[in-house]
């Protein structure tokens, strides 16, 4: 899979260049055009096959807010060309999955990945669960090899941690981290940061990459409604 995200934006697109029979499987809805030449076939969001693959699609779209479908795009010539984008307002990152790097990503940052690679749902302690907002009960594990494009809300940061200090970050601006890195769920200050308007916070601990946006839906959300009439 080759692909450019475009820099000279606000909000970036990528288009991705395929070989003939050359496939990706792409986010339901993200495409926004391609040459003529790709062919595009939903499918269920899961792995197996007949009621098992169903179930597992249900249980993807419920665990980790992606849709139930999800599309694959095959090049049917040299060249062929698509291009897509993410329903989020914000920015777009490869990041390379092998058997020296794998991550957690945070729900919802899905865009793209090749066919090599695809992530599984793992569930997390429940004091994790209780309290996280990085998938509740279940965070997004990848697993395989290849490429995975993903996106945010608002701009990405990458911190590397070389396992000397530890890293505390807001839990809604958590987009994706190193499997492994180690990492906690804390109260930000006082009385879960009512005096300080801060709630829980992920402390990460090890070496390894964090992902960050630096942005939130929520809060953007929540900028909106003031100036919608009821």
């Amino acid at each position: 899979m080759k692909d450019t995200i475009t820099e000279s934006t606000t909000f970036p697109i990528v288009e991705i260049t395929l070989d003939r029979g050359e496939e990706v499987l792409i986010e339901r809805g993200s495409m926004v055009y391609h040459n003529g030449t790709v062919s595009l076939e939903g499918q269920m969001n899961g792995s197996g096959n007949g009621v098992a693959k169903a179930f597992k699609a249900i249980g993807r779209s419920l665990t980790s807010g992606e849709s139930f479908f999800i599309t694959k795009a095959k090049g049917m010539e040299a060249a062929s060309k698509i291009a897509i984008a993410p329903d989020s307002l914000g920015s777009i990152k490869k990041i390379i999955v092998d058997e020296t790097q794998h991550w957690n990503l945070n729900t919802g940052v899905f865009l793209a990945c090749e066919e090599g690679v695809s992530y599984v749902m793992e569930k997390q302690s429940i004091g994790k669960a209780l309290f996280g907002d990085t998938g509740g009960l279940f965070i997004m594990k990848t697993s395989g090899k290849g490429e995975m494009l993903i996106s945010s809300s608002g701009d990405i940061i990458t911190k590397e941690l070389d396992g000397s200090e530890k890293l505390s970050v807001d839990n809604i601006h958590v987009l994706a981290w190193s499997s492994s890195l180690d990492y906690s769920l804390k109260v930000a200050s006082g009385t879960f940061g009512f005096s300080t308007g801060e709630g829980l916070v992920n402390e990460f601990h090890g070496k390894g990459t964090v992902l960050i946006q630096t942005r939130n839906n929520q809060s953007i959300a929540n900028s909106f409604a003031k100036y919608i009439t009821k």
